[in-house]
């Protein structure tokens, strides 16, 4: 991978990804120049042609165990709105979940929300290492080449992780429209937005929920708490960004609040 203001991608000779498979990551809006940089680790939904359909039937392979429903559409237009860069994963979650620990089981889930992903059980170690070294790495790296490229360059750099989670799981309806989580380090930006989106008083908001951040997170603890940069991690509910307009509104709502969060 070279970094100069571009990314580029080698693959590896008679690897997992083949010629026509898209590339690991996605770098949009790459000359963004606000603070901000935002990234979907679950944003994309593809599956290396390799390994077929996983052993999924079609609506499996759209339902939010897949990819984090419309974060791609809702960081795009978040992206122009705030004049940010947007890095975000191409491949699904059940071929490997970017925000987890490569080396954890969870990372290739063999089951997820009670689905049974046939092609994840058993996977050999040969298996595994191949969707780390073409699809995991790749994108950590360029996540960790366009920051260090920022910090080079004096460039304030707030990290900011998008996420969508279903309304129901586990046979429970989830309450929130929204969540903001945190962990430790510069948590001031996530306490600022949470302060935010509260007085709206329009919207129900989650502290650390629907989930709290906690050591199974990777990404928001390997790049954000470990250099001390501010962050956030926002989790929107699934039906809420699922078609455009949902997309376009949450990302004007979500801009204005990065905003008023970043100035506090």
């Amino acid at each position: 991978m070279a970094w100069n203001g571009i990314l580029t991608v080698g693959r590896a000779v008679d690897g997992l990804l083949g010629p026509d498979d898209p590339a690991p990551f996605t770098l949009f809006n790459a000359g963004g120049a606000a603070p901000f940089l935002l990234i979907g680790d679950h944003a994309g939904s593809a599956i290396p042609s390799a390994l077929g359909d996983l052993g999924l039937g079609p609506a499996d392979r759209t339902r939010h165990i897949a990819l984090d429903i419309g974060v791609l559409g809702m960081g795009r237009k978040l992206a122009l709105l705030l004049d940010a860069p947007f890095l975000h994963q191409t491949y699904s979650r059940l071929v490997i979940d970017c925000n987890r620990d490569p080396d954890r089981p969870d990372a290739m889930p063999a089951v997820s929300d009670g689905i049974t992903i046939a092609d994840n059980e058993g996977l050999d170690a040969v298996a595994r290492q191949a969707r780390i070294e073409e699809i995991h790495r790749p994108y950590h790296a360029a996540l960790e080449a366009i920051i260090d490229a920022r910090l080079a360059a004096g460039r304030q750099t707030i990290l900011l992780s998008l996420h969508s989670f279903t309304p129901i799981m586990n046979g429970m309806t989830r309450p929130w429209d929204i969540g903001i989580l945190y962990w430790h380090g510069r948590i001031d930006m996530a306490v600022a937005m949470l302060h935010a989106l509260a007085q709206r008083g329009d919207i129900t908001v989650g502290d650390n929920a629907p989930y709290a951040m906690d050591d199974t997170d990777y990404t928001i603890p390997r790049h954000a708490i470990s250099r001390a940069l501010r962050y956030a991690e926002i989790e929107v509910r699934q039906d809420m960004i699922s078609t455009q307009a949902g997309q376009s509104s949450w990302a004007q709502r979500l801009a204005d609040t990065i905003l008023a969060a970043a100035s506090a």
